[in-house]
């Protein structure tokens, strides 16, 4: 255990190093912000080249929803240009064929490519990997066909001309150049939304779903509405970059917002690096301007461009962006933040009641013809350790999961704490008070510890402050409690596995869980861990948390439960203190490999 904690009880605020992780972020953001716009003025550029800064900018918001959805959220959407097409569509219809007013119109397009948005993800993102992939390719072969073929509404292919650029602040943006300099100012406060996204409950939410989406629900994480807000939100980019693309270019058909769009917004994405706004900024500018560069080639400029980006793709998985930023980390070597000092962890434990914290009764889960849980009755004291035991294969870590809500009984029932939980799903049950660790560890690798255990933090009964500052400073306090405070900024996945285990008991400890499940948790650990993790484990009874812990380690059983419950072939054979029930005839000769029935008939 840390000892940075100077004095039990006082609330002592995390003190931080400033961290240098984002500076290459501030050094780009700020010479792009200042030169970008003004190349067209400084140089006196053709419209053709103008028309390319405008396709790198509108096209580099749409890339941006790339990076929510697929970079924070990890779903596959290759329906992009539609929502794209919509923003646009809806400028150019709104203006020239309903006589609206543009902002009018652009918010028409905002509201109706965030319904499709919407719409979509809630009819496909229970879906996933390659069938969600097919949906939003449907998608977008659909909305192709209604451009062409609504004549009397869309124009068909002869598209809608004549569209106006707006009047900003009584200033009509007539001028390409200043109209450039306005959709640059767009793009940059996008930008800055996107960048600041992942701080956020919200953004944390999206990256724990694409790291380990199980994980997530199981933590208090709605999984399907977060999918649904990213899908949502990546609607939003793409039509408000359809919309400034069609004023930028006062002529807009159906070519524009094909698949083939799609795939090379997906391709920017991926190119400059799919999890950073900038990178996607970056893959945007080099997608715009490649085919340029090698027109020069005549009828080979597209394999070479094709090539290309597939090497540097398949070289470079983080991206351009991600390639830059490991180099630039290796020169600078930034200094990783130092916590100093955080408060003890408060556990807000209730006085115990008369009534289990859990009971289950009858509870039963059948695959097919399968009984991995047959007709069980527990009872969990408040404040106890209850082991739940048994040979391989027995139903332990199934009933877990039946509790934990990743699986629905076939039958029975589960009160948490007086309230009936059966039907409810993982995070719901989270945000009554259950937490949870995983027998083969589920965390969120790309995230920092601290990242990790705040997600934790997130569930809806942690009775803490609103905001940042108070999240963080109850993340610092569980990795503290743990003994890992020192490890609270590094990378996950880069940990031994041991404190990786402790920084997944500091995930549940840190939403204020009423009852910890813990599956295996010494599985994988030397003796020493296993000495370390009973130590920790008696000093979370100590502090009044109640826990529910399966372990094939009778030792580890036998130091810490203060009741044992004997599962095998998914019934209930023994129950009661340890030293009894690891006694028993039938829980020996469960675990030589003899059932109950067999034991019996031989001591008659």
């Amino acid at each position: 255990m840390n000892d940075a904690t100077t004095k039990p009880g006082a609330a002592i605020p995390a003190k931080l190093v400033v961290s240098q992780s984002n500076a290459l972020n501030l050094v780009v953001i700020a010479v792009c912000a200042i030169a970008f716009p003004l190349i067209p003025y400084a140089l006196h550029v053709s419209d053709y080249v103008l028309n390319i800064f405008m396709n790198s900018v509108t096209y580099a918001m749409a890339v941006l929803g790339m990076v929510v959805v697929l970079g924070y959220a990890g779903q596959i959407n290759l329906a992009q240009a539609a929502f794209f097409g919509i923003g646009a569509y809806a400028v150019g219809l709104g203006t020239m064929a309903w006589g609206l007013h543009f902002w009018l119109s652009f918010a028409l397009g905002m509201g109706a490519a965030a319904i499709a948005g919407l719409v979509l993800g809630l009819t496909t993102l229970r879906l996933g990997g390659h069938y969600l992939a097919m949906i939003t390719i449907s998608f977008q072969q659909i909305f192709d066909l209604v451009l062409v073929n609504w004549i009397e509404v869309t124009h068909g292919p002869d598209g809608i001309p004549g569209i106006e650029t707006p009047t900003l602040f009584g200033l009509h943006l007539t001028d390409k150049r200043a109209y450039l300099l306005f959709c640059a100012a767009v793009l940059y406060l996008l930008l800055w939304f996107v960048w600041w996204l992942p701080k956020t409950r919200l953004g944390r939410a999206m990256r724990a779903v694409r790291d380990n989406e199980l994980a997530a629900e199981t933590i208090g994480v709605h999984t399907l509405r977060t999918k649904v807000i990213a899908f949502t939100i990546s609607a939003v980019l793409g039509g408000i970059g359809g919309a400034l693309y069609a004023a930028g270019f006062s002529y807009i058909s159906p070519d524009n917002f094909n698949f083939l769009r799609s795939v090379e917004f997906l391709t920017a994405a991926l190119l400059g690096g799919v999890s950073s706004p900038f990178g996607a900024a970056l893959g945007t500018v080099l997608i715009v301007l490649l085919p340029e560069w090698l027109r020069f080639l005549k009828s080979l400029y597209l394999a070479v461009y094709g090539l290309g980006v597939i090497l540097i793709m398949v070289f470079m998985p983080e991206g351009i962006w991600g390639l830059l930023r490991g180099a630039f980390h290796r020169v600078s070597k930034p200094r990783i933040p130092v916590v100093t000092s955080v408060a003890p962890l408060d556990f807000a434990v209730k006085e115990p009641v008369d009534r289990p914290i859990l009971k289950l009764t009858n509870l039963q889960k059948h695959f097919g013809g399968l009984k991995a849980v047959d007709g069980i009755d527990i009872e969990v004291a408040h404040g106890t350790v209850h082991a739940l035991i048994g040979p391989n294969g027995s139903g332990k870590t199934t009933s877990l999961n039946v509790v934990n809500g990743i699986y629905r009984p076939t039958a029975g029932s589960i009160i948490l704490d007086g309230v009936d939980v059966t039907q409810m799903k993982p995070h719901a049950r989270a945000g009554l008070g259950m937490g949870r660790t995983f027998q083969n560890i589920r965390l969120f690798p790309t995230m920092t510890a601290l990242e990790n255990v705040m997600v934790g933090g997130q569930r809806d009964n942690n009775p803490i402050h609103d905001g940042r500052d108070a999240l963080v400073a109850r993340a610092l306090s569980a990795l503290d409690f743990v003994g890992i405070l020192d490890r609270a900024h590094a990378i996950v996945r880069n940990l031994p596995y041991g404190h990786q285990r402790l920084v997944e008991i500091a995930r549940a400890l840190a939403g204020h869980p009423k009852l910890l499940l813990l599956d295996e948790p010494g599985a994988g650990l030397n003796q020493t861990e296993k000495q370390e993790l009973v130590a920790l484990l008696k000093r979370l009874r100590g502090h009044g948390l109640t826990i529910f812990l399966i372990d094939h380690d009778m030792g580890v059983v036998e130091k810490l439960s203060d009741k044992i419950t004997v599962l095998n072939f998914g019934k209930k054979i023994a129950e009661g203190a340890p030293q009894e029930v690891l006694r028993h005839p039938d829980v020996i000769a469960a675990y030589l490999g003899e059932g109950p029935t067999t034991n019996a008939a031989a001591r008659a």
